[in-house]
This record gives C-alpha cells, structure tokens and sequence, in this order.
C-alpha cells in the first residue's frame, strides 16, 4: 500500500510526526518514505510494506496529511502500474523530460574513438535540433581482448564538447561501481556542461549489487536494458531494484533477444513489448534498433532494417530510441557495421517524426472511438 501525503508536506509538521508514529504501530508493517522535489513542490509517498491487506483504503485516507491511497495489486511495487494510480509516468532531467507521452532520440557513437569523432557526432547532433546523444566510454565485451573502452580518461573531453554543442543528456553505460564515481568526478572536473543518464547494460541486468549501487543515488536517471535471456517479468524485476533503493527515474530499455530465431539479425527484435511494458509499469520505455539489427542491411524498398524497426517500435509508442551513428563507420572501434552515417541524421530523424505522428494519429483514433 501506498500512502501519497499532500504536496509540500514537511518532515517537521506536526501532522506528519502523529501520522509516523501511528505506523509505526501498526504490527507487521515496515515503511519506507519516498521524497520527490520538484521546481515548485514536494512529493512525500509512504510505502507500507508488510500484510497490508488488513488495512481499509478509508482508513488511511482519514489520517493527517494524507491525500490519496493506493492499493499495490502488482509485483512491481514502486515501478509498477496499480488500479486508480495517479502517480506520474514522467520525469525532468536537465531540462529534458522523460515520459510514457514523450519521445527524446540518443543517436550517438556507441563507443567513444577519438575527440574528432565525438565533436562531428555532437555538432550534427546540435545542427539537426538534438539535445541527447549516447556515448561509450566502459564497453563490456563477450571476448576479453576486444576493446573495452577508453574509461575515464575520455569523460573530460566528452563532457566539455558535449557543453560546447548544447547536449544536455549523455546515455552512458557502466559496469561498476567505480564508474559512478569517475563520472562524477569529471562532470566536477569540466563544471558539470551535460547530464548523464547511467546506462545498465543487457549483461549487468541481474547484476543485483550494481543494481542497488546505482539505484542508492539519485543525481543521474537510469536507462536498465532488458536481459537478452531472461523473461520480460525478471527484467522489470530488476528495474524494481534500482527504484527499490531510492531512484525512480528509470527508462526501461528493449534491445532485442538472444535467440538464433531472430537471424538473420543479431538479435530478435521484441518492440511488441513496448505496449507491454507501459501497461504493466509507469515507466518511459526505450527501444535499442541498432543492437537488435546489428547490420545496415536494407529490403528491396532501399529502407534499412534499422529504419523499420526503429519505426516499428516508434509506432508501438516508444519514448527513446538509442540509436549508432559514427562520422567513419569503418573507423569505429566498437559495432562499427551497424552504424549508421552522419549524413543519414536528418534523413533518420525525419523518418521517426512521420512514424511518431502515425502514432498520435493512431492514439487519438482511439480516443475518438472510445467516446462514440
């Protein structure tokens, strides 16, 4: 159960002190406190964590300062979607907001090269109206000798260059604790140009300690990919963890499965899932075309197979799409075959867009029968 107070309750109030302390009463029952802080107001949520099934919803609506109740009937307690929920499915990050109603573009190299390469990715970026890229500096890799990025001895010139070009949010993937601590270090360093959102990578999905790590600060916003051999219900499981340690602003990322059945792709496509999981949590959710394509292979219409996937999963309501440019794909020293050119950008871009308005069409198609 959910307990959600009235905006701008304090810690201090008087009421809030009775209404602590009558649950700390109730036997049984743990609590945990969820603050959010926004512009204008702050969100204090209760989560009663026990057997709440003995509580009446009217009875926890009558103590102090609480506004609404909600009855958790899902397993994604925090995440998850429950009946007569009005808790928001959006979040703001530097100026960037992220929601189940938005859709923001992070194309961008999928590892980071060199400072020429990074500054012709961000300038395309900015000239095409841009402001979210993605950019590689820790690459986990299935073979040990395979490049594994240049770590933090590239953040200060990512960072400085990503200020210079008015990039406002970088999707960047760790794989250890220590990477936290180097980012925060280097946005210290350069004055803090850009924002970072923390990129939990496919291998790292049931990676539960990093989980919790990452999921104990709340200054960057997560992007957890599904695992690409694990079911739909442990991945949302373990984006339950990150927002179980404090940090609800979680971007739920589809990057295809693991599965010699999506061949020839690398991986098999599951866009499908993007209804699913926005029915199922609260969470904006991203879709990664170029891991799961893996090629520039194009169908007889001269469109590549990473265009029609990225607009099929555009279509089913996708709010990110994570996408591989590189100014020299050849060059590239990670996923090089599947990027696409710089040149490509705009053409990329306006491909989205129409998919995107098929889909607000489609969605107020809906609207208009359901009111007939």
């Amino acid at each position: 159960m959910i307990l959600i107070l009235e905006s701008n309750t304090s810690q201090q109030d008087e009421d809030y002190k009775q209404l602590v302390t009558f649950l700390a009463g109730l036997e049984g029952i743990q609590t945990r406190v969820h603050i959010e802080r926004g512009t204008e107001q702050v969100l204090t949520e209760i989560y009663l964590i026990g057997n709440t099934k003995m509580l009446e919803v009217e009875d926890m609506l009558a103590l102090p300062c609480v506004e609404r109740v909600v009855r958790v009937s899902e397993e994604y307690r925090i995440l998850g979607r429950h009946k007569d929920d009005p808790r928001p499915s959006h979040f703001e990050y530097k100026g960037v907001r992220f929601g189940q109603d938005t859709l923001n573009v992070f194309a961008g190299l999928c590892a980071v090269s060199n400072a020429q390469h990074v500054e012709g990715m961000l300038k395309a970026l900015r000239d095409n109206g841009q402001v979210c890229t993605r950019m590689g500096a820790y690459k986990p890799r299935t073979s040990p000798y395979a490049f594994q990025g240049h770590g933090k001895n590239c953040l200060p010139m990512v960072f400085d260059l990503a200020g210079k070009y008015g990039i406002k949010v970088i999707a960047m993937e760790i794989t250890h604790e220590s990477h936290l601590h180097e980012i925060q270090e280097a946005l210290h360093q350069t004055g803090s140009p850009t924002g970072v959102m923390l990129q939990i990578g496919t291998r790292n999905t049931q990676n539960f300690e990093l989980l919790k790590i990452v999921g104990r600060q709340q200054e960057f916003p997560v992007l957890l990919k599904r695992g690409f051999g694990i079911t739909l219900d442990e991945s949302l499981n373990a984006a339950e963890y990150l927002a179980s340690e404090g940090n609800r602003n979680v971007v739920f990322g589809l990057r295809g499965m693991k599965t010699n059945m999506g061949d020839p792709h690398r991986n098999f496509v599951d866009f499908a899932h993007v209804p699913v999981v926005k029915r199922l949590t609260r969470m904006p959710v991203c879709i990664d075309p170029s891991h799961s394509v893996g090629s520039r292979q194009a169908s007889p219409d001269g469109i590549l197979d990473v265009m029609h996937v990225t607009a099929q999963g555009v279509l089913a309501g996708a709010n990110m799409v994570l996408v591989d440019f590189h100014p020299e794909p050849s060059r590239a020293l990670v996923d090089g075959p599947q990027a696409l050119l710089i040149k490509e950008l705009p053409y990329f871009l306006e491909d989205v867009q129409i998919a995107r308005e098929a889909y607000l069409k489609r969605v107020a198609l809906q609207e208009k029968f359901a009111a007939s």
